[in-house]
């Protein structure tokens, strides 16, 4: 196993929506909830679920855009939650965003070669003189042309502005880039070319990436762990080829019933789940997928599991698996 760039421990993220007379919170939206997994040097590790699970929030937090209510964020070793702003801002260029919307995350008003150019003035990366050419460099490595440079935005394709999206990414020469989502708002076809490229730019980088979407296949294509979350935890990781060969907890077996697939022989027998999201404002005392799980048994409704090694490498939090022990150390 290659070494740990990012180890996550008992994260949360709460929101506080309304708060009493003398300012205390009394009503808490626990977006992420005592979530806790590594990302090893050189892997991309998929982060799947609902709208709402909270997977994007944990991006945010990486990147500096939510300060965490609890727990770590140990990049290299050095637990980031615990810096100063000042030392913290030295963290930025190593861990980059790829943002969901190609059209709102760019600036309308600033040229392709601006846009990619400015963290590299900012972090004073290069001379001057120097880049104009790294700029090139950078567009060629997406698959645009040099004389794009001097274009705006607007007059881009999406999954133009995407690429240069990931340009910018790669500007300030990162070891983690958190995607969020990025392929979700683009054409089917265009997901494939931007997926291939993310893939291919891991190779020659040596990148290292947290990639966050909403279907399971999707992430098939890029990741070599799979984490999947629900209303706030972490109810299963595994290697990918694992995860789909053998899924354990009842929602990751779901979201792989819920993948099409064009071979009738190979399709399975879609699992539909009944009820609604709880609330995350007040989710349920015990396992927070119960109320839709098509396996609940006694004590479900009670019992809080904990993520736990069933087999080597893959982990699961349900109540079925409760006679394991519980091991945070390699997840």
């Amino acid at each position: 196993m290659s070494e740990v760039l990012v180890e996550v421990k008992h994260l949360k993220k709460y929101f506080n929506l309304e708060n009493d007379f003398f300012g205390r919170p009394t009503t808490v939206l626990k977006a992420v909830d005592d979530v806790s997994f590594q990302i090893h040097k050189g892997e991309a590790f998929g982060l799947v679920g609902e709208s709402g699970c909270g997977k994007t929030t944990i991006g945010k937090m990486l990147v500096n855009l939510y300060t965490p209510t609890g727990g770590e964020i140990l990049f290299e070793g050095t637990d980031l939650t615990k810096l100063s702003a000042e030392k913290r801002r030295a963290y930025c260029k190593d861990i980059q965003l790829i943002f969901q919307d190609p059209y709102a995350s760019l600036n309308p008003r600033m040229t392709v070669g601006d846009i990619i150019a400015e963290p590299i003035k900012i972090n004073k990366l290069l001379p001057s003189n120097e880049i104009e050419k790294r700029v090139t460099y950078l567009l060629n490595c997406v698959g645009l042309a040099s004389h794009q440079r001097n274009r705006y935005p607007h007059e881009f394709s999406g999954g133009q502005r995407q690429r240069v999206g990931i340009a910018r990414a790669l500007a300030v020469q990162p070891k983690l880039i958190v995607c969020d989502e990025p392929v979700s708002a683009l054409d089917v076809s265009i997901q494939a070319q931007v997926l291939n490229l993310l893939d291919e730019l891991k190779e020659d980088f040596g990148l290292t990436y947290l990639f966050i979407a909403h279907g399971l296949n999707v992430v098939k294509h890029i990741s070599d762990r799979v984490g999947v979350m629900y209303l706030g935890k972490l109810v299963e990781i595994a290697p990918k080829k694992e995860l789909y060969a053998n899924p354990l907890h009842p929602y990751t077996q779901a979201l792989l019933s819920a993948i099409p697939s064009i071979d009738p022989a190979k399709s399975k027998q879609r699992i539909i789940l009944t009820g609604d999201v709880p609330s995350p404002i007040d989710p349920p005392e015990g396992c927070r997928f119960c109320s839709r799980c098509f396996k609940k048994t006694d004590g479900c409704e009670e019992y809080v599991p904990e993520l736990r090694e069933v087999s080597p490498g893959h982990f699961v939090s349900c109540y079925l698996y409760k006679k394991q022990k519980p091991d945070f150390r390699s997840i």
